[in-house]
């Protein structure tokens, strides 16, 4: 028994023309993700006001969807008002983490000409490596470690005061359910 291939083997080796072309071009996506990352963090307000009305919009138009009942609609649209600073938090944190890197692939693929199966997995996988050993800042003085360790220390308080509003409302929410049945 033999074993024919459909598709014919890659080559592995290429030409020698493109391999510094593909190097300076890994090399400048690098800096668009660093340049993507520091435009966040430099512009965290400007971000987080952009989440706060994706939400606005998506939260209104989703709860307006999935729940037809005029008085529970009401209850839900109030409901998600009072949790948009849980959502900001979370929001925030995803799109640090993972918006960089979705930008910086969207705006290969517009430069590339190409559709998303011809990305090179080469420079696709080196930036991604390169992206995970970043640190946007490096943190030199005491003080600023001091008053970053405050600030999360009162972001914690605000999660855990916010946590206990969500179950309060979510009781009160099914108190009703039951009072309206």
């Amino acid at each position: 028994m033999t074993i024919v291939r459909q598709k014919p083997l890659k080559t592995l080796v290429q030409p020698s023309e493109t391999l510094p072309e593909k190097d300076n071009e890994a090399e400048r996506m690098r800096d668009v993700l660093l340049l993507i990352q520091n435009l966040i963090n430099s512009e965290e307000a400007t971000v987080k006001l952009i989440l706060d009305c994706l939400y606005d919009v998506g939260s209104v138009n989703l709860i307006n969807q999935k729940i037809r009942l005029r008085p529970l609609n009401r209850v839900m649209k109030l409901i998600s008002r009072m949790s948009k600073p849980v959502f900001r938090i979370l929001a925030f944190n995803w799109f640090k983490k993972n918006c960089p890197r979705l930008i910086t692939d969207w705006l290969y693929l517009q430069i590339a000409f190409k559709g998303l199966q011809n990305i090179p997995q080469e420079i696709a996988q080196e930036v991604a490596i390169e992206a995970e050993q970043l640190q946007p800042y490096s943190l030199s003085s005491t003080s600023s470690t001091e008053s970053l360790s405050l600030e999360i220390k009162h972001l914690r308080y605000q999660v855990r005061w916010l946590t206990g509003i969500s179950i309060a409302a979510i009781a009160c929410l099914g108190v009703v359910f039951t009072y309206l049945n």
